[in-house]
């Protein structure tokens, strides 16, 4: 995409993009902190995301973001349950790992599922981008699973995940949405050193 033409595309940016980026943003830093309020923002944004990414004809995407929602209201639950009930970071968690094969299982599974249904998808729903669209689909659930479960390794799926979704929402003239994956990549960075370092600190204490 030339400058020009993503310069128009923020120029045309609906104030619902915006509503969205800004409260994208304000999810993922939460999180990266450990506070569940952190899930109220991402509920917003996902919300947001229903409705855009169905007009831009990435339906999987769309349901990826109802998903989100409901994702939200577990993670705003279980962090608020596990955590303290007078602060808003969940500091009785402890930051998990998974062991490798389980991941060889879900990239496995992830990749099977977008393979064989990407042609069902792509006649039934119209799809731009079938097969990706089902992969950020399936992977964004298991991610956002793994955020409310507190395991490390969610920032690694969150960074390729981030990688397509700037791909896909550019693609089909998103640009703020495209923007906002593009901090989320940053910050999934920040977010992996940040509870790489916490998890060492609980082991050690």
């Amino acid at each position: 995409m030339s400058p020009e033409a993503l310069l128009r595309q923020l120029l045309d940016t609906s104030p619902a993009e915006l509503v969205s980026l800004v409260s994208g943003i304000a999810y993922v830093l939460l999180i990266v902190r450990q506070s569940r309020w952190g899930w109220v923002f991402g509920a917003v944004s996902s919300g947001i995301l229903v409705v855009l990414a169905a007009e831009a004809r990435l339906p999987m995407q769309s349901a990826l973001q109802v998903a989100y929602v409901l994702m939200a209201v577990y993670g705003f639950w279980h962090w608020s349950r596990a955590g303290r009930a007078a602060d808003a970071a969940v500091t009785a968690l402890q930051v998990g790992t998974w062991p490798a094969r389980k991941h060889g299982a879900a990239i496995a599974a992830i990749a099977g599922m977008a393979l064989l249904l990407a042609p069902q998808v792509a006649a039934l729903t119209g799809s731009a981008w079938p097969r990706l669209d089902l992969a950020a689909m399936a992977g964004g659930l298991l991610a956002t699973w793994m955020v409310a479960r507190l395991l490390l390794e969610n920032w690694l799926y969150w960074m390729v995940i981030d990688c397509v979704s700037i791909f896909l929402y550019a693609s089909q003239g998103l640009a703020f949405i495209a923007i906002l994956y593009c901090v989320y990549l940053l910050i999934s960075i920040s977010g992996y050193f940040s509870w790489r370092s916490r998890m060492r600190a609980q082991r050690g204490a």
